[in-house]
């Protein structure tokens, strides 16, 4: 990895996948998920909505589905970066309210255009994109095929845990 943006290893009991961060795009969004990263926030977190074709997220929820509180205050809303939802791209989940970005992230699973801040019939803010998976996409593409359920109000759970081990900043 040669990249002087800073990089970071998401450990998964799938396998392992490769994050390079744009601080230069998303300087306070990158600064987020650093925070949560160096506090080992995301150690134990599961991923736990899983949509083929669609995205994968995570940073919510423990492997017994209870939710773990956000350490941080949500930060404002980045998605005019000039970055877009492409395959690959991680970006920050959020409510209805634009700028409600705390600890949850997405990877993109296909060109996921209606999730760009300039996508006519969106809501006219967008997803904060912030890095792309540089190295494991497969592993990503694996955590994607498994099957999914509802369950204690969550929709696409998958069926059996994807839980993150460890992440760490590399680079």
């Amino acid at each position: 990895m040669s990249s002087k943006n800073p990089v970071v290893k998401v450990e998964t009991n799938l396998g392992t996948f490769c994050i390079e961060l744009y601080p230069d795009k998303a300087p306070l969004t990158v600064e987020n998920f650093l925070k949560y990263v160096n506090e080992g926030f995301y150690n134990g977190v599961i991923f736990h909505r899983v949509i083929p074709n669609f995205v994968v997220q995570a940073g919510g929820f423990d492997e017994k589905l209870n939710y773990k509180k956000p350490m941080f205050p949500p930060i404002k809303s980045e998605s005019d970066n000039g970055l877009k939802n492409l395959r690959g791209t991680v970006a920050m989940a959020r409510t209805s309210d634009p700028d409600s970005a705390t600890s949850q992230f997405f990877i993109n699973l296909s060109d996921n255009y209606r999730l760009d801040r300039d996508y006519e019939e969106g809501d006219g803010y967008g997803y904060t994109v912030f890095g792309k998976v540089i190295e494991g996409m497969s592993v990503i593409e694996k955590i994607a095929r498994i099957p999914t359920i509802s369950r204690e109000g969550l929709e696409n759970l998958p069926l059996a845990p994807v839980k993150i081990i460890k992440i760490e900043q590399i680079q």
